[in-house]
């Protein structure tokens, strides 16, 4: 009888170590802390990519920055929706002779899935510059990459004056 409580005893404890072992495999791993330093790092990294698409004339590379639902709201035209119609707006002003961009990151506020980003753009024609603007891009992050879900900005230079006729 004593046998039998022993095995019965040492089973049970058995049974109870073994169920209250985590399996160390199927945790998720420990989530580093969101860092808004480190993010804007990404941010300019990734400004960066879109310049050098720009200098490169690559309206596609510029437009893959973007996600499949952003919009693009610059001053003087209706807002473009989607990839497609954002890689057309850039192709047009890569046509229109622009060459390149100098994008200059401000500030950065958020969290780890969606931040602003205020700044400033220069746009060249060839050693020029033709145009300076302000701007706010909301940046999503997908697939552990920032992507520009929402991006709007106007120029610097003053509008032209109403003519009264």
């Amino acid at each position: 009888m004593k046998s039998i409580n022993k095995l019965l005893v040492t089973s049970i404890l058995m049974s109870t170590l073994f169920f209250s072992c985590k399996d160390a495999s199927s945790e998720e791993p420990a989530k580093i802390p969101f860092n808004l330093a480190v993010a804007k790092t990404e941010i300019e990294a990734a400004n960066q990519q879109t310049m050098d698409a720009f200098a490169k004339s690559d309206s596609v590379a510029i437009a893959n920055m973007y996600t499949e639902d952003a919009k693009l709201m610059f001053t003087g035209m209706p807002a473009a929706s989607g990839k497609a119609a954002i890689q057309s707006v850039f192709g047009g002003i890569i046509k229109s002779g622009v060459t390149k961009i100098e994008l200059k990151t401000s500030e950065v506020w958020g969290n780890e899935d969606l931040l602003a980003e205020e700044g400033g753009v220069n746009i060249y024609v060839k050693d020029q510059i033709v145009g300076q603007e302000k701007f706010i891009v909301l940046w999503k992050k997908v697939n552990g990459q920032w992507k520009v879900f929402r991006d709007i900005s106007n120029s610097n230079t003053p509008a032209p004056p109403l003519e009264n006729k």
